[in-house]
């Protein structure tokens, strides 16, 4: 018995600092780096929705009367899952340029449907797609937008957007944009894509912070972010700009007095002046890359 009661805490310690040398040997540490650094990334904004603070400001949709929609929903084929939504605006003439749209957290909604046709307006001849990440579900409320949110499943999300792309065809060039949930996928989405990704902009989404699943990306970058942002800071928003500074891409930011959900005309918080510059730069951006 004494053999016992001594050797399975000599045992235990062996193990404990045995599983630290592994843990922290740097091969193991980089297997699948960039899902790994995805995940962290897509994770770290999912668990904003657990800060009562971060709730309450994501007060509930206002209605949307503009319901005259010019695209039509879509579904798409998804290898090793269910087919995926999507909501399509084509170009009027033949395209091989795509703008792919990434929902904030209340989802795929009227909202979302409706900014995608002012893309589609405003960009002619390209092609948009807003993404479903949610797979069909969309929220009128914040307590189901973070239920939502937080079910996302980062392999089904990428999964999603490489269909997306293989949907588009090889040769389509890609540009992607989203808000808040989507801001931080628009830039997954981007470094997903690869080389067919000519630009990527994001409204106060989580930066990407792992410089080497950066130094992926293929495209620049315009980062929208508020400076009264209480989360997605502007020292978040510096840190994604020294990081950007060690890749071969170029980050654009700009930084307005205003809030978390500023561009989001469906958000009572919303700011028409600097939403409104913001889009002026967004389209600058996309124009000087196509």
């Amino acid at each position: 018995m004494k053999i016992k009661v001594t050797t399975l805490p000599v045992l235990a310690v062996i193990l404990m600092f045995w599983n630290l040398s592994i843990s922290d040997h740097p091969t193991t540490a980089r297997l699948d780096a960039d899902m790994t650094a995805c995940h962290t990334t897509t994770q770290r904004f999912a668990s904003l929705a657990n800060d009562v603070g971060f709730l309450n400001i994501h007060l509930d949709p206002l209605p949307n009367t503009d319901q005259d929609f010019t695209g039509k929903m879509i579904t798409y084929q998804v290898p090793g899952g269910e087919d995926a939504n999507a909501y399509f605006v084509a170009s009027k003439k033949p395209s091989k340029e795509y703008l792919l749209v990434i929902h904030e957290w209340y989802g795929l909604n009227s909202y979302v449907k409706t900014e995608s046709d002012k893309f589609a307006s405003k960009f002619e001849n390209m092609n948009v797609i807003a993404l479903d990440l949610y797979d069909g579900k969309v929220a009128d409320n914040s307590e189901d937008a973070r239920t939502y949110m937080q079910s996302v499943q980062t392999e089904r999300a990428q999964a999603i957007i490489n269909a997306a792309t293989t949907y588009t065809g090889k040769d389509a060039k890609i540009y992607t944009v989203g808000w808040c949930f989507g801001g931080g996928w628009s830039l997954q989405a981007a470094i997903e894509i690869g080389p067919q990704a000519k630009a990527a902009i994001m409204f106060y989404g989580m930066p990407e912070t792992d410089i080497e699943r950066l130094r992926g990306l293929s495209c620049d970058v315009l980062g929208i972010f508020a400076k009264q942002d209480q989360w997605i800071t502007p020292e978040v928003a510096a840190t994604f700009k020294e990081n950007m500074s060690k890749t071969d891409n170029e980050l654009i930011l700009k930084s307005y007095d205003a809030g978390h959900g500023f561009a989001n005309p469906s958000n009572p918080v919303y700011n028409e002046a600097a939403a409104t510059d913001a889009y002026k730069h967004l389209y600058d951006f996309i124009t000087a890359r196509r």
